[in-house]
């Protein structure tokens, strides 16, 4: 029997244990409740919701997505129901669930996500907390908390300093030196970091002569981002000290199994679900027919191989 196990909290007091390493990734995923009656999802590893922030939000104007090749640019501005909504209406479904379910949360300023997080503690149903920090900071005239390692370990140290659950830190690829940023987040306590976010792109509707998107600007994600985001799960892998999960243009077995080699100890399935509500659970399908074909008996056997 093959052990696909993963703890992605192994420092914390109580942990973060998965059944296997395929996730869905923040804000492609719904709440998970949506795709419950589509897919089996008690199968997955982890769902994690999409960005919740102190109080609901209406989101960026339309458009909000625009088709690039191999991959999506979107500029939905984390709108959501805000925490409130999360514990009254999401968290008892939660409750009753064998999957993990991880809140990605958002703020404008470090105190916003220190109360956000502080509302989420002791909540059934909430497994841990991934702190997304490609949000513009507005103490900081709109720099990304994730673009600064000062800034981005001060944020990750104000969560866990209000919470008892395990706290992973996404961050975002628009930095010089992304393993500055992990280093800082990791030595401030985070116990696990998500890498990458997306990728700041726009397009432009040469026929309206204006920008496609209602926002301006945009995130790019799926395919077209992949290697940029197993880059940079390679290079952050070997100088920290807590599990890294690797997202970005996963949409296939082989992918999330680059990613495992590369040095991730779990990956997250984003853009792809969008697609396929399946692609999930093929993803986990196929890392099951591989590690099963290749004699291989503990996923912890992979993990890195490829780093030379």
């Amino acid at each position: 029997m093959v052990d696909l196990h993963v703890q992605l909290a192994p420092s914390h007091p109580s942990g973060l244990l998965l059944a296997n390493p395929v996730m869905t990734a923040a804000g492609t995923f719904g709440y998970g409740i949506e795709y419950s009656q589509l897919v089996d999802i008690q199968r997955l590893g982890a769902i994690v919701c999409k960005g919740t922030t102190l109080k609901p939000r209406r989101g960026n104007p339309q458009p909000r997505l625009v088709e690039t090749a191999s991959g999506l640019l979107n500029s939905v501005g984390l709108q959501n129901v805000g925490v409130e909504a999360v514990k009254k209406d999401k968290a008892p479904v939660w409750a009753q669930w064998r999957v993990p379910v991880i809140v990605n949360i958002a703020g404008e300023t470090i105190e916003e996500y220190a109360k956000v997080a502080a509302r989420l503690e002791g909540v059934a149903g909430i497994s841990g907390i991934e702190v997304n920090i490609s949000c513009p900071n507005l103490a900081s005239g709109g720099m990304e908390f994730g673009t600064d390692s000062k800034i981005a370990a001060e944020v990750t140290a104000a969560v866990k300093a209000v919470s008892s659950l395990p706290v992973i830190v996404k961050l975002s690829p628009n930095v010089t030196d992304i393993g500055e940023i992990a280093s800082a987040v990791s030595g401030a306590g985070a116990d696990a970091i998500t890498m990458i976010n997306t990728v700041m792109g726009m397009a432009i509707d040469v026929n309206g002569g204006k920008p496609s998107l209602g926002n301006v600007v945009g995130g790019l994600s799926g395919p077209a981002i992949k290697p940029i985001a197993l880059y940079m799960v390679y290079k952050v892998a070997e100088i920290v000290d807590v599990p890294v999960i690797g997202c970005g243009g996963i949409s296939c077995a082989g992918d999330a199994l680059e990613f495992i080699m590369a040095g991730a100890s779990a990956v997250q399935i984003g853009t792809a679900n969008l697609a396929d509500p399946q692609a999930a659970l093929d993803v986990l399908n196929g890392i099951e027919q591989f590690v099963t074909r290749e004699g291989i008996q503990n996923l912890k056997d992979i993990i890195g191989i490829a780093r030379v």
